[in-house]
């Protein structure tokens, strides 16, 4: 059962854009133009920080864990083992699907992009675990700061650990571009060119050799 309520953190993606924050909110130092970003656990928003603060929070230190820094990593997983069955049984309604471990919940949620924000799925714990354990090449995703961001696309599935704004910089192009029902030229000339621009940033991963070609139903 797909559940219509909407994340209620990291708003700034999905929201209408507001102007950029001009200093550090945690130090208040003024920002450059790169300037880093770093997750509240406690109520899952999303702060704009300098690269001190951001550094700080890297090496674990600070905040007694409440803030963890959002890493910089991206990595592309182009034969995903994962078949229609599976995502029908993630309960999954569209193309895409960002999966990350809440350490406040201790488990693993899921979120996809629509035209009112990001939408949570109730997500079965033995389906993702499934399909993990059947894609050992995927490199464990820091809980919070990292996700799973996986595109279904005509050939097969994708998947992409990426940091969890980049996850919401998608939910905010479609929430910015889409157009009625199926959401029109313009909302999938944004979308297509967010996964292009990840393929292109991202460190390509080879599927584990000796595992099955099937999906994660058949593997």
């Amino acid at each position: 059962m797909i559940t219509g309520r909407r994340s209620t953190g990291l708003r700034r993606f999905r929201e209408p854009p507001r102007p950029r924050a001009e200093r550090c909110e945690m130090c208040d130092e003024p920002l450059d133009e790169r300037h880093g970003h770093v997750v509240n656990t406690g109520d899952r928003a999303l702060l704009c920080t300098c690269r001190g603060c951001h550094l700080l929070l890297s090496r674990g230190e600070g905040a007694q864990g409440r803030y963890r820094a959002v890493p910089e990593r991206y990595l592309y997983f182009p034969s995903m083992r994962l078949d229609e069955a599976d995502w029908e049984e993630l309960q999954i309604p569209v193309r895409t699907a960002f999966f990350f471990r809440n350490s406040a919940l201790d488990r693993y949620v899921a979120f996809y992009p629509s035209p009112a924000g990001a939408t949570e799925s109730q997500l079965p714990l033995a389906s993702w675990d499934r399909v993990l354990a059947a894609n050992p090449e995927l490199a464990g995703a820091q809980p919070d700061v990292e996700a799973y961001l996986v595109d279904r696309r005509p050939e097969g599935f994708a998947c992409h650990l990426v940091p969890i704004d980049a996850c919401y910089t998608l939910v905010g192009l479609v929430r910015t571009h889409w157009k009625g029902f199926h959401g029109g030229e313009e909302a999938w000339t944004a979308i297509d060119g967010f996964f292009a621009d990840l393929r292109r940033r991202s460190e390509l991963v080879p599927r584990a050799a000796g595992t099955a070609e099937e999906g994660g139903h058949g593997g």
